[in-house]
């Protein structure tokens, strides 16, 4: 299925084949706080894994300036993974529209989504993501020191 979201400069897919995964790479190596310890194998290996991918991608250029992940059992539960916008594409609603195209767009919009994040609370916020119950909700942390 392809997402037909759109924004103005702006599109967003799903159509796996047409990840940019050089984009990905570089952004995740360079700039994500919480997941530079990976090497790039292991990013293609989460790409190839995933439930669904959505970039996003600048109109006139169809460069892609934007890409999330999710991890699901496809019937009820999904993770939201590896959201990120380019530096120069931030601010104009594009991070927004990534998150709507990939989960209220598909198959997972009656999901029950999770994240971790350390400073996108006012995005998913919007998407109806909370705080846990910390009596319901229980984590392992990883093992990794590296890890954020």
């Amino acid at each position: 299925m392809t997402v037909t979201r759109t924004l103005a400069g702006y599109e967003f897919d799903d159509d796996a084949s047409r990840i940019d995964r050089d984009v990905i790479w570089n952004f995740m190596s360079e700039h994500a706080y919480w997941g530079r310890w990976r090497s790039r194998e292991i990013v293609e290996v989460q790409i190839d894994g995933a439930w669904r991918v959505v970039g996003a991608y600048h109109s006139a250029s169809g460069d892609m300036v934007g890409f999330a992940r999710a991890l699901s059992d496809g019937v009820s539960l999904a993770y939201l993974a590896d959201v990120f916008v380019d530096f120069p594409h931030r601010g104009k609603g594009v991070g927004v529209s990534l998150v709507a195209a990939m989960i209220e767009d598909g198959g997972g919009a009656d999901f029950r989504w999770m994240l971790h994040t350390v400073d996108g609370h006012e995005l998913y916020a919007k998407f109806g993501f909370t705080t846990p119950e910390h009596n319901k909700y229980m984590e392992r942390a990883e093992r990794r020191a590296d890890s954020t």
